[in-house]
């Protein structure tokens, strides 16, 4: 196991450590995680121009090591009002849309491309050479239906509750599904169901679902 530095942040299931000014270490406490898949993705899309932090091999299935990037997640950038939610659901698009312009990995089934599966606000970093997407533990290959379905999904479970930022979660949705075309009624119903079952959902989240999936209909129409 890598040693580690001090603790820089910490996730529903990992940590992040400090290794030297150009690298951290993830490292998962659960266990379930796959580092060297994760790394795998991330240098694919690196390799075709997506917005992701640099990876190097750790040697270990819960370690991920990745360029240290400087500058605030999007949440944060929204909590201290430098960001407004209504640009900050445009940019969430963008890069969905970026994301699924990548050629997929399976040759033989052309409408398969990246899932990302958790692009939310938490998992953006604001950089100053621009945005780049962290957190790739839950990538996969499939249609690009069930990313959009998942991300909005996940916004309208915290719009449809009374938490502070129901109301900026609600416009980060309205933007995000200002084109509506990448939604599609399957991913949807996947999402869904994905989210009833991720084990890190509290009870009053999964109590949310039936609502947030209502909303996402009404702005996906």
């Amino acid at each position: 196991m890598l040693s580690t530095g001090r603790l820089l942040g910490s996730g529903r299931s990992a940590d992040v450590y400090e290794i030297d000014e150009a690298w951290v270490l993830r490292r998962d406490r659960e266990g379930w995680g796959d580092a060297a898949a994760e790394a795998g993705v991330m240098t694919y899309v690196r390799e075709h121009g997506y917005p992701v932090p640099r990876v190097r091999p750790s040697g270990s299935r819960t370690d991920l090591v990745m360029e240290r990037l400087s500058g605030p997640t999007m949440l944060a950038a929204l909590l201290d009002g430098s960001l407004g939610a209504a640009e900050a659901g445009t940019e969430l698009a963008a890069l969905l849309r970026r994301l699924h312009a990548v050629p997929g990995r399976d040759a033989a089934d052309p409408g398969t491309r990246v899932l990302h599966l958790d692009l939310h606000p938490d998992n953006v970093m604001l950089t100053p050479d621009g945005p780049r997407v962290i957190d790739w533990t839950n990538a996969e290959d499939g249609p690009p239906g069930l990313d959009w379905g998942m991300s909005a999904v996940i916004l309208a479970q915290v719009a449809v509750g009374d938490e502070l930022l129901a109301e900026p979660a609600r416009a980060m949705l309205a933007a995000l599904l200002a084109d509506p075309s990448g939604l599609t009624e399957p991913g949807l119903t996947e999402a869904r169901r994905r989210r009833a079952a991720n084990p890190t959902m509290s009870a009053r989240e999964v109590e949310l679902l039936g609502d947030a999936e209502e909303l996402v209909r009404a702005f996906g129409r």
